[in-house]
Formats: structure tokens, sequence, C-alpha cells
């Protein structure tokens, strides 16, 4: 058994990235896990619930939100580094008896360089797993990280990790589409999707600013609030 990790999420204007991270024996595994993009929304949904109910796996999940992405202090590499360290910690609570220590644990590596992104995650694991200590919480077991490009779709943990971050994504986005009623459908909040940009468009239109669930950050958000400003003027 070893653990791996991924995130979904990294590129859209809208919601948040989500990580997850699987400990599980790849043998035990289903035959069609593979990377969330080349697996049928449906068949996501079932693979996750399983994922979830098996006792011999454990499985963590974290949120990085768009108020953190925004923030100026940070960049993606550095996000997508912590939401995946906090998701390790969380599966690393619920780690299945007879793990050996330090875990072993592969990522989809987040960077240029794999060997950067992997020092950076088994550190940021370590320090988080330190800060948890110091609060109380259960100690958190080292990991030995590895990072590769294409992870997802090479290590069939990783690809695990990989579904269960877009099903949980996915229910992210369907939760934040269900918070604006007045609108039409929300899409999957990447910038190329026509759906997301008319919303966005909609939404700055009626009240001057973008919705909380917007990476005021991205291009298209500024876009869609420069766009607004130029109408304002051209009708005044």
């Amino acid at each position: 058994m070893y653990l791996g990790v991924d995130e979904a999420g990294k590129g859209p204007a809208l919601g948040p990235m989500v990580a997850a991270a699987v400990i599980a024996d790849p043998a035990s595994l289903p035959a069609d896990v593979d990377d969330s993009k080349r697996v049928a929304p449906a068949r996501r949904e079932e693979l996750a619930a399983a994922l979830r109910d098996d006792p011999a796996v454990a499985v963590g999940v974290a949120r990085v939100e768009p108020a953190e992405i925004d923030r100026a202090d940070t960049d993606m590499n550095t996000l997508t580094v912590r939401g995946q360290a906090r998701a390790v910690r969380a599966a690393l609570a619920g780690l299945p008896a007879g793990v050996a220590e330090p875990v072993r644990a592969v990522a989809d590596a987040g960077d240029t360089s794999e060997e950067r992104f992997a020092e950076r995650l088994a550190r940021f694991v370590a320090e988080g797993g330190e800060a948890d200590a110091a609060a109380g919480a259960d100690r958190v077991p080292p990991v030995d990280v590895t990072a590769a490009h294409g992870a997802d779709e090479d290590d069939p943990v990783v690809g695990a990790a990989s579904v269960v971050a877009k099903v949980e994504r996915d229910a992210a986005m369907a939760e934040i589409d269900a918070a604006y009623p007045d609108y039409d459908d929300l899409g999957s909040g990447y910038p190329s999707d026509p759906a997301t940009r008319a919303f966005l468009a909609a939404y700055v239109g009626d009240n001057g600013t973008l919705p909380d669930c917007a990476r005021a950050s991205w291009a298209t958000c500024e876009d869609a609030l420069a766009a607004a400003e130029q109408s304002a003027l051209d009708e005044f």
C-alpha cells in the first residue's frame, strides 16, 4: 500500500481547487481507475464512492478556495503543493494498519521540476504535521515523496486520487451553481467555457462586482469587470 495524490480545478476562473490523496494497494483497485479526464462522469462517481466505502482505503480531501488563490503573496505552484499537502495529511490521519513508515507517496507533479515539487510537498506535509501535533492533533507519519508529470495516467493510486478530486470539484461547482438561482448554468468554471463567461458578464452587469465564487485575479474575471465598466461609461 502507498499514497497517491493529485488535484483538480487548477485552471478554472470559478470555484475551488480540490486536492485528494488516496492510500491503497493498487492491486485492489478497480481495473478502470485512471486519470479522471479519461473516466466517464457517472463512472467517476461510482469509483469515488467505492473508494470512500472501502475500509482498506484511506481518502483525504482538501479545498483551496478562491480567496486563498487570489492572495498576492502566493502562486499556483505553491497553492498546488499546499492543497496536496493538506489532502495527504487528511489521508494519513486514517492510515490503514500495517503501512510501513515513511509512507511512500506518489504525486502528480504540479511544477516543471518533478524533484522540486516532491521536495516541497514532503516539506509542507512535515511542517503541517508538526503544526497539527502542536495543536494536539494526532501524529502525522513521515512521507517519502516522488513526483512525476502524468502520474495520474501512469499510476493507479494517483489515478484514484485524480478521480476523487474531480468528483469533489464537480460537487463544489454544483453547490456554487445552486447558490445563484437567478442565473443560467455557470458551466464548468473554466475560462474557455461560454456558459462561465456568460455568467460572469451577467453577474457583473447586474451587481457591479464579481461573485464570491470567482477568482478575482484571473484574467477572465478582470475582463468581465473591465467590460462592465466600459459599458457603463458608454451608457453615460
